[in-house]
């Protein structure tokens, strides 16, 4: 098991340091600013006031008749998934915004309590990771045995 962690590890640091970003100790964080009242639409989602944001890098289990034709979604159970997230988001959070998706939402990575969100879904096997996702390599730097653990590579 060790041997297979290390070589999934591997694979996606290569993925990480040819897309120019690196991998863990010399990672620097975007900004982050306080966040306040978000509430869960999903295992990787959130709404804050008007903005959707979505959590950086890992894929969640669709809701029942969300997962549209011809896509691979996420195993697992939605509404787990869900729950996860809701225990673990709290009233003031941090966000570090990282871009937009396809879909206008704002791809970030949010804390709350000092953990990481994607992560804590990681973690807790209530997502995926994608390393494909991974702007900036930001979640395999902060929790990579988790993303290894949880990655599409397999």
């Amino acid at each position: 098991m060790k041997n297979r962690l290390r070589i999934v590890s591997a694979v996606l640091c290569s993925h990480l340091v040819a897309a120019n970003v690196g991998c863990a100790d010399q990672m620097k964080l975007p900004p982050s600013e306080a966040v306040h009242g978000c509430t869960v639409t999903d295992g990787d989602t959130l709404r804050c006031g008007d903005e959707r944001i979505r959590l950086l890098a890992i894929d969640a289990p669709e809701k029942p008749g969300q997962c549209r034709a011809g896509r691979t979604c996420a195993p697992g159970d939605p509404f787990a998934s869900e729950r996860s997230l809701s225990a673990a988001a709290k009233p003031t959070m941090s966000i570090r915004r990282i871009g937009y998706d396809r879909y206008g939402r704002t791809l970030a990575l949010m804390e709350a309590e000092g953990k990481d969100l994607s992560c804590h879904q990681l973690e807790s096997a209530a997502a995926i990771y994608n390393p494909k996702w991974d702007t900036g390599g930001y979640v395999f730097a902060l929790c990579g045995k988790a993303a290894v653990r949880r990655s599409l590579i397999r």
